[in-house]
C-alpha cells in the first residue's frame, strides 16, 4: 500500500467559543433534568451539534406558537424582548443560554435608544442575533455594506454597534463610509468578540502557510462563513465543510501541507475528525494514485 503523505496543521484558535460551550452545556443540562425542552430557533448554528441535541430530546421550533407547554431555551443568539414576553404569557419555563457578549449588544443598543440615538448595527439582516438586537430598541437600522448608508437619516444622531462575530476590518470600514456621511453625532461601541477575531487572525495566518485550507462548520453560520471568506483572500484553495463527509479528496491533488480551523459553533468532534481522517489518508482513498 502506498501512503499518503499529507501534513495536516490546526489553527491555534478554533472551534466552540465560550458562548457556545455554554450554550450546550446549557442544553445538555436541562435535558437531564426537564422532560419536554424546546429551542426557540437552532440552539447553535451547526446541523451535527443539533442533532445529536436533538436525540437526547431537543425539540428545534421557528415559532413561539409551535411551542405548547414546557421549557423553552433560549439559543445562544438571544431573542428579543417581545419574544420574551410572549414566551412569560405563555407560561413556559424559560432558559437563557444566550452568550454574555449578544446580551452587552442587546443592552448597549437599548442604551442608544433610550438616549435618543438613531440605532446603527453593522452586520446581516437575517442573521438571529442581528434581529433580536432589532427587537431591543425602536428604531433600528441595519446595515450590511455601504449601500445601506442611504437608510440613514439625514443630520440624525447615531448610536453605532456591530453585529459581535463580524470582522475589525468590515468594522472599520463601515465606520469610515459612515464618518463620510451625513450626521450631527456618531456615537460608536466596540461591540465585536475578541475570541471570534483571535480565531479569524489564527486562519488566515495558516492559510497563508498550506497548499490547501479547509474551514469546518455550519453553511449557515455567519462565523464560520466569514473564516471562510478571509483565509479565501490570502489561499485561493479554501472550502467550507461542514464535515468529513463532505471532503472530496480529488481537491488534495498535488497538495502536500492542509490547514484546519473550524468556527465558533463547530464542536471538537467534528474538528478531531476531520485531522485525523485527512492524516490518515493512503493511496486506496484515491481513484487516480498517479497523485501520490
Amino acid at each position: 500500500m502506498c501512503f499518503y503523505q499529507m501534513k495536516v496543521h490546526v489553527a491555534e484558535k478554533c472551534g466552540f467559543c465560550h458562548g457556545v460551550r455554554n450554550a450546550i452545556r446549557v442544553a445538555e443540562k436541562t435535558l437531564l433534568e426537564k422532560k419536554v425542552v424546546y429551542s426557540l430557533g437552532p440552539i447553535i448554528h451547526n446541523r451535527d451539534m443539533v442533532e445529536q441535541l436533538a436525540k437526547s430530546g431537543l425539540k428545534t421550533v421557528d415559532k413561539i406558537d409551535e411551542i405548547p407547554s414546557g421549557t423553552v431555551l433560549i439559543r445562544s443568539h438571544g431573542a428579543a424582548p417581545e419574544q420574551i414576553a410572549k414566551l412569560r404569557v405563555k407560561g413556559l419555563d424559560i432558559v437563557d443560554a444566550t452568550c454574555i457578549l449578544v446580551k452587552r449588544l442587546q443592552h448597549i443598543a437599548a442604551e442608544f435608544d433610550r438616549e435618543g440615538y438613531e440605532v446603527v448595527i453593522i452586520g446581516e439582516e437575517n442573521h438571529p442575533e442581528v434581529q433580536a438586537v432589532v427587537g431591543c430598541a425602536g428604531n433600528v437600522i441595519v446595515i450590511t455594506d455601504e449601500s445601506d448608508l442611504k437608510k440613514l437619516p439625514d443630520n440624525a444622531r447615531l448610536g453605532v454597534v456591530c453585529q459581535t462575530t463580524q470582522s475589525p476590518e468590515h468594522f472599520g470600514r463601515m465606520l469610515g463610509a459612515l464618518g463620510r456621511s451625513n450626521f450631527s453625532e456618531l456615537k460608536v461601541i466596540n461591540t465585536l468578540c475578541k475570541e471570534a477575531i483571535k480565531r479569524q487572525e489564527s486562519a488566515v495566518q495558516l492559510g497563508k502557510q498550506v497548499d490547501i485550507m479547509f474551514v469546518l462548520g455550519g453553511l449557515e453560520s455567519a462565523n464560520t462563513r466569514r473564516l471562510a471568506e478571509m483565509c479565501r483572500k490570502v489561499n485561493k484553495h479554501t472550502y467550507h465543510l461542514q464535515n468529513w463527509e463532505e471532503l472530496d479528496k480529488n481537491l488534495l491533488r498535488g497538495k502536500k501541507t492542509a490547514g484546519v480551523t473550524a468556527g465558533a459553533s463547530t464542536p471538537d468532534w467534528i474538528i478531531e475528525e476531520f485531522v485525523k481522517n485527512l492524516t490518515t489518508l493512503d493511496g486506496g482513498d484515491f481513484p487516480d494514485k498517479s497523485i501520490l
